[in-house]
This record gives structure tokens, C-alpha cells and sequence, in this order.
């Protein structure tokens, strides 16, 4: 099984186009605020969201849509959340039906989402004027599909795309996707906003499964503040362009299916724990040994969650008693008689602690280590075979300056 990183984004897939515009709900008019993703074919669908008890109008409109398992589009502003207003289920039925107009499609097989300010209301007129144009700007190929992802964009410093070649039964698959989030990530069940495509034939309900079990290993693998978005939503969309007998079962086809979207979420759940609000480093935690699946997630999320060590790896510091200390707090049962714990980075590897107690250990080598913009801490609990990887970054000065007048 060979799974190929290419490049395409949301468009890679065959038979997806998409396009974004700057249709008014930012003030700022060189940025793009209105996205538009649409499948020559029906399709299958699926979605996870967040577990925020406090949710998008959005997230209750695609919901019903996605009942029958399919659908076509997805629309999508950036600029304003459309949560906690009263007519917001209506401004987001208002979206899919200018959207479904545009694309001469059926209402129920648009997927809506909105990112941005809560508690504003959003102002549908700029979104329903825009889409007619949108909808014949449609197009695909790699800068299509970048217009699409800078159209999702809040305080994300760049689109973050990804895609992956593979193989089913002989024939040449693709799944293509794009997300944005840099702030207000803690997920459950999703990240801020993914939105996937696949050429890949695949039934309904194995593709929910699919992506529920991705999701619960890369996304929800993720946070950059501890905070649960009100907007959180991953969708996933298949075609079956491609021409592959289409997966109705279990088994090596639904494996490579899994296999590949694992890839491609694991590319886009980093660039987005990369690129945290302020953040000057990706930093990775890779637990090892533990004696179940869920305690080394536990572990390796608590590590990458300690404000204290990621002030530390900020300011380069090897305090790795924060590293033990975001060990000790983890809800889950467990030994320390055997943890043993390393700082790496492409400047090299330093083990700063044996047995659950400190070694000596060069603090040139690890400073050297911990300038890298992607550092990696590495545990090994010594208790089983059991591994997870959490995803996360530094908390640098400027993640307060963002959010203290994000708003204003």
C-alpha cells in the first residue's frame, strides 16, 4: 500500500471544483470571505462536530441536511460565527437555498458553515448577492482550491491544505481537503473547520465510520488553548469519480480507505497545531509503552496542554519536570517507576530523563534542540504496547495580543 502526498487541496479529488470571494462580511476587502466547494456528482457524506453545548445555527441546518447520508456543496463564511443570534438557523437556511439557487441543486444537499465573531448577527445580503458569480467562478485545480481555504480564514496566517494519492482495486484515488483553525482548539469529535473531498466510491455509513475513527486520532489529538469552538465541523465527501468498486464492507479497500484519510488528516491537524494563534513552534508529544490506547492519549494530549511547559518551549527552556509534572495530572491509571522522556528536533535528540528521575544531560544540545520550529517530545512508559501521538504548539506573547482585541 503506497499513500502519495500530492498537491490539489480540496480539488485534488476528481470532479470537485471550488472558488472564494471577498463578498463583504470582513471589513477588510483584500481578504476573502465566502467559500464555495461543489461535486459534479452526487455524493455520500459525512460529518463530525463539536460536543460545545453552545453550537453554530450552521451546525443544526447541515445536521438535518445530512440525514439521508449525501449531498453535493458546501458553502462557508468566514467573519462572523452565526452562533448564539436569534435568527440564525434562519440566515443559515438563507445560505444553502442562495447557495442550492446558484448551483441548481437541491437545498438539502448543501452543507453551510460560518467562522468568526460570536454574537453578531450575520448579514446575509452580501452572502446571498455574491453567490450567483461565485457559483460560475467555480473551477478546479491547485489555485481554485487556495481560494477556497484563504476564504475560511480567521486569525490563521495561511490556507492549510493537503491531499494523498492512493490505490483501490486497481484504480488511482484521491482525497483532497482543507481546514483553518489557530485559536478556540480543544476539539471534541472535530477541529475549528475541515471540509474533505474524495473521488473514492464508498457507501454512507462506512464513510461516517472512516471518518470517526480519523477524527478520534488526529483532530481530536490536537489543542492549541484548551478552548472548544462553538463551530467546530469536519465533513468528508465522496464521488466515486474514481471508478473503484465501491467499499459497501470491511475490509483491505475500507483499510487503504482509513489508511489514507489517517494520512491526510494527520498533514492537516498539524499545519493547524503549527500555526496556533502566536505560536512560534509545532510541538509534537509521542507517547510509547503505555499500557492502553486511551492512557497514552491521555498522557500525550496533557502534555501538549501544560501552559507552563509550553511557556518553556517558548522561551527554549528544557524545563522537562513540567514534562513529568503534565504526566502526574493525567486522568488515567498508571506507573512513573518507568517513564523515560526525550527533546528532538531536526538539531538533534537529548534524553533528559531515566525511570521517572532526571540524567544529566548538555543544555547547549537541548537549547539547540528546542529552537527548532518543530520540537518533539518523546515518552516511553515502559508498561505495554500502547502509542499515541498529540499535536500542539508553544504559548508565545502574542497568543494574548491576538485575543485580547480580536473583536475590536
Amino acid at each position: 500500500m503506497e499513500i502519495k502526498m500530492i498537491p490539489g487541496g480540496v480539488c485534488a479529488a476528481l470532479g470537485f471544483q471550488a472558488a472564494g470571494v471577498h463578498c463583504g462580511i470582513r471589513k477588510n476587502a483584500s481578504k476573502r470571505d465566502l467559500m464555495l466547494l461543489c461535486s459534479d456528482l452526487p455524493c455520500a457524506a459525512a460529518a463530525c462536530y463539536t460536543r460545545n453545548k453552545v453550537f453554530g445555527a450552521p451546525i443544526t441546518v447541515t445536521r438535518r441536511h445530512l440525514q439521508n447520508g449525501s449531498a453535493r456543496a458546501v458553502v462557508c463564511n468566514s467573519g462572523n460565527a452565526n452562533t448564539c443570534n436569534a435568527d440564525g438557523v434562519e440566515k443559515a437556511t438563507a445560505m444553502c437555498k442562495a447557495a442550492a439557487a446558484a448551483l441548481h441543486i437541491p437545498e438539502d444537499d448543501v452543507i453551510v458553515a460560518s467562522t468568526g465573531v460570536i454574537g453578531q448577527p450575520l448579514p446575509i445580503r452580501p452572502i446571498e448577492a455574491a453567490l450567483p458569480g461565485l457559483a460560475r467562478s467555480l473551477c478546479a485545480g491547485e489555485s481554485a482550491a487556495n481560494e477556497a481555504a484563504q476564504a475560511i480564514m480567521t486569525t490563521d496566517t495561511h490556507p492549510k491544505e493537503a491531499a494523498v494519492e492512493f490505490t483501490l482495486g486497481g484504480k488511482t484515488c484521491h482525497l483532497g481537503g482543507m481546514c483553518k483553525g489557530s485559536g478556540m482548539i480543544e476539539p471534541d469529535l472535530c477541529t475549528m473547520l475541515a471540509f474533505l473531498t474524495t473521488d473514492a466510491a464508498i457507501s454512507p455509513a462506512l464513510l461516517q465510520k472512516a471518518l470517526l475513527g480519523s477524527v478520534q486520532d488526529t483532530y481530536n489529538m490536537v489543542s492549541i488553548d484548551g478552548d472548544t469552538s462553538t463551530n467546530d465541523m469536519v465533513t468528508l465527501l465522496a464521488n466515486g469519480a474514481a471508478g473503484n468498486a465501491p467499499i459497501t464492507a470491511e475490509g483491505e479497500d475500507f483499510d487503504i480507505f482509513c489508511a489514507a484519510l489517517h494520512a491526510l488528516n494527520t498533514a492537516l491537524c498539524r499545519q493547524i497545531a503549527k500555526d496556533g494563534e502566536g505560536a512560534t513552534k509545532l510541538l509534537t508529544c509521542t507517547v510509547r509503552g503505555a499500557n492502553g490506547g486511551e492512557t497514552a492519549k491521555k498522557i500525550a494530549k496533557s502534555v501538549v496542554k501544560s501552559t507552563l511547559f509550553k511557556c518553556a518551549v517558548f522561551g527554549c527552556d528544557a524545563n522537562w519536570g513540567r514534562i513529568l509534572c503534565a504526566i502526574g495530572y493525567t486522568d488515567a491509571e498508571f506507573s512513573v517507576e518507568h517513564i523515560a522522556v526525550w527533546l528532538a528536533s531536526r538539531a538533534g535528540r537529548v534524553q533528559v530523563c531515566q525511570n521517572g528521575a532526571g540524567l544529566p544531560f548538555s543544555e547547549d544540545e537541548a537549547l539547540a534542540v528546542l529552537k527548532e520550529d518543530e520540537v518533539t517530545v518523546e515518552i516511553e512508559m515502559g508498561e505495554g504496547g500502547a502509542a499515541a501521538t498529540a499535536y500542539g504548539c508553544d504559548l508565545s506573547y502574542d497568543y494574548v495580543k491576538i485575543n485580547g482585541d480580536y473583536r475590536t
